[in-house]
């Protein structure tokens, strides 16, 4: 049964067309993985099958009285709201019902035989509905997803207001996860997650009954879960049976298959063209020249996709750095109470370091600690001689209304605009993105301006807050490579091994430091 047919969709921003002509039709209990670089509308395909964006040109069916579920995470939450009452939002429906059939009650009071008749049934109707979607074991349900993503460790009767970005993130989907929807649209749902609740959700999704549509630049994640791909590329939308490892088998024969045809058919338009231009002139072989000129003018001209710029990441290296990175001594980290025990920590020059472990923990407080951008409780932190630091930030909350242009410039005024251009394309930028207002850009297509900032700036010691977050696959292999060829020294957050395990030389687990019950 289909649940969802997208017809002829056609839609771009400006004069940049992101689909065209492209059909999708999603059946029951398909679990699709929606691929392709940054910038390709992956984002955009989700926001115009939820009716957020209205496409250009196409159509779009839902089958009759299907719940979507849709992880957006720009749901407003509001202030006084608890983490429990957010997630039991999720039943709403089931409490509405609980109304009517306390409601019901208060009539039967009152009621003549043929009416208490009536309401009887409704009531068993009521009841019958409430108990087989678990309503009395909603607040077990609660704890039990709460548990899964870590919510738990936060403590489900804190505010929302109170919360990070990434936090934020957790309640939502787990509130889509308890409203079980006929479908589910999780775009880059493990982008906030640690290494144990992304576990967690692959485990949960293996086992999803219903369809969902997954974007995912986490391929180890991906192949877990589903079972189709949908690769965007070209303003095309195409469909490849089995995982990711699959598909670039049959796209890299399909890709070889194009090019043989584009190469034999460019040497046959060559030899028509010449044998026209050398028989035209004479009667002859007018005859024969007129009917190449026609096979040429019939000729379906094979068109090879222009290459995308591949991203190249060489970050610019300063003076060695004195043999000492940092070292903390009886440090506790937090805001308004310990995150941490007191930490006696001691980095050195040439030392390559992961944090890991859950979230919440004060991997991201540790940082800033570090870089004294926040205060400690209590402790010091001694920086070495001769650091030059380059910080990556998780998260950047404000919008960027400036192009990506005046974006560099900001930070590097001696620039000429082909430099500056010039930089922003060998992070994999087009010339449409580098005009671009940044905030009209994709998170991939942001962190890759970020990461120009970064490269262009000489240091010796990086510091990067989830760098792979929105990164594509492409991307994130030349990050990985850029790193591993960095002579400085490198504080990384990442909550992924495959990621990191090759670059660096430490991994500090931050859950034998904290405070919280892991």
């Amino acid at each position: 049964m289909s649940i969802l047919t997208v017809k002829n969709l056609s839609h771009g921003f400006g004069d940049r067309a992101i689909f065209s002509n492209v059909s999708f039709r999603l059946l029951k209990g398909e679990h699709i993985g929606l691929i392709g670089a940054n910038g390709e509308g992956k984002s955009s395909f989700m926001n115009i099958i939820t009716g957020k964006l209205e496409p250009d040109e196409g159509q779009i069916d839902w089958a009759k009285q299907v719940r979507v579920g849709y992880l957006d995470q720009h749901t407003v939450l509001q202030k006084g709201m608890t983490i429990r009452t957010v997630l039991k939002g999720a039943f709403q429906y089931l409490f509405d019902l609980e109304t009517q059939m306390n409601e019901i009650c208060d009539k039967m009071g009152e009621a003549s035989p043929e009416e208490l008749e009536q309401l009887l049934e409704d009531m068993g109707t009521i009841q019958d509905t409430l108990t087989n979607n678990d309503f009395y074991t909603i607040d077990s349900k609660v704890e039990e997803i709460g548990r899964g993503l870590g919510l738990e460790d936060i403590g489900l009767d804190k505010d929302v207001h109170d919360l990070s970005g990434g936090q934020r993130t957790k309640v939502l989907l787990a509130k889509l996860l308890l409203e079980k929807p006929d479908i589910l649209l999780l775009d880059e749902p493990t982008n906030y997650l640690d290494e144990q609740h992304i576990e967690w959700l692959k485990r949960y999704l293996q086992e999803y009954e219903n369809a969902f549509i997954l974007i995912s630049h986490d391929i180890p994640f991906l192949n877990s879960v589903i079972n189709l791909i949908y690769h965007m590329e070209n303003q095309e939308l195409n469909r490849y049976v089995g995982d990711y490892d699959n598909f670039l088998q049959v796209y890299d024969v399909k890709k070889q298959q194009l090019e043989s045809a584009y190469r034999k058919q460019q040497q046959e338009i060559e030899e028509l063209k010449d044998f026209v231009a050398r028989n035209k002139a004479r009667v002859s072989t007018r005859n024969m020249a007129m009917s190449r000129q026609k096979k040429l003018d019939k000729m379906e001209v094979i068109e090879l996709a222009r290459e995308k710029p591949k991203p190249e990441f060489n970050f610019k290296e300063s003076r060695t750095s004195g043999k000492l990175i940092f070292e903390t001594k009886e440090l506790v980290i937090g805001y308004d109470e310990p995150l941490s025990k007191p930490l006696n920590l001691r980095m050195e020059r040439g030392q390559k370091i992961a944090l890991m472990g859950a979230n919440g923990l004060g991997k991201t407080t540790l940082l800033k600690s570090i870089l004294s951008e926040i205060k400690s409780i209590s402790g010091s932190v001694e920086l070495g001689d001769y650091l030059h630091i380059g910080y990556f930030q998780q998260e950047i909350k404000e919008a960027n209304y400036k192009t990506c242009i005046d974006e560099v410039w900001q930070d590097f005024p001696s620039y000429t605009q082909y430099e500056v251009r010039a930089a922003l394309a060998k992070c994999g930028l087009t010339t449409q993105h580098i005009e671009s207002k940044v905030v009209v850009l994709s998170g991939g297509e942001q962190a890759k301006v970020r990461l120009c900032k970064l490269i262009n700036k000489e240091t010796n010691l990086l510091i990067l807050d989830e760098p792979t977050n929105h990164l594509d696959v492409e991307a994130k292999e030349e990050l990985k490579r850029a790193l591993q060829a960095y002579k400085g020294s490198l504080l990384l957050i990442c909550h992924e091994p495959e990621f990191y395990r090759d670059v660096v030389t430490d991994v500090w687990n931050c859950e034998t430091w904290t405070t919280k019950i892991v």
